[in-house]
This record gives C-alpha cells, sequence and structure tokens, in this order.
C-alpha cells in the first residue's frame, strides 16, 4: 500500500536549501520514492496555515518511507538542513479502499 510523506517547509536560508535539495532529492528517488506536490505558497482554505513550502512524497510502502528517512543519504540531507528551516514531517499510509464510504452515524 502506497504511503506518503508531507513536509510543510519555511527555509530559513535559502542557500542550504539549495545544498540540500538535490541531495534530499536523490535519496528519496534512490529509495523509490517520487514527488507529488513540491512548491511554494500553499493556499489556506480553512484553518491556518504557517508554512511557506509544502512538499508530497509518495513511496511504495511505509518501510520503504522508513529506510529513506533512516538512510545514510538522508541523514546527510538533514544534517545540511540542520537549523537552516522549520519543519513539519508526518508520513501517512495509504488511500481509501476503492468503493469507500463514510461510517453510519449512530441512531440517536
Amino acid at each position: 500500500m502506497s504511503a506518503y510523506v508531507i513536509v510543510n517547509v519555511e527555509v530559513l536560508d535559502e542557500e542550504a536549501g539549495w545544498a540540500y535539495a538535490p541531495v534530499a532529492q536523490k535519496s528519496i528517488l534512490s529509495h523509490g520514492g517520487r514527488y507529488l506536490v513540491a512548491g511554494p505558497t500553499p493556499e489556506p482554505v480553512e484553518g491556518t496555515w504557517n508554512s511557506p513550502r509544502i512538499v508530497v512524497i509518495e513511496f511504495p510502502d511505509m518501510d520503504r518511507i522508513r529506510q529513506w528517512y533512516d538512510s545514510p543519504e538522508y541523514r546527510q540531507a538533514r544534517q545540511i538542513r540542520e537549523g537552516k528551516a522549520r519543519v513539519q514531517m508526518l508520513f501517512a499510509e495509504g488511500s481509501p479502499p476503492e468503493g469507500y464510504s463514510l461510517p453510519a452515524q449512530p441512531h440517536s
């Protein structure tokens, strides 16, 4: 089942961001990941959003995400960005199965 890395990023040092990007990308691709979204200026429509950039990366499964995140290649990328960006990252597994519907509401 596919799994996703969702990242909110605020780059504090653009030079470090440019150094981080190719190292991170190479590590992602070598672990079977692919970028679905990588861009600035998300458009919040509900609630608050404290990040000027969002990244969504798809991997074949959660195990592959964990292998990527703990890999020497991605550790190197994290060291490059350390203290140079504010990052919120989460891992999310899968998507609703075909024919998914909301559960029935309990009767009152």
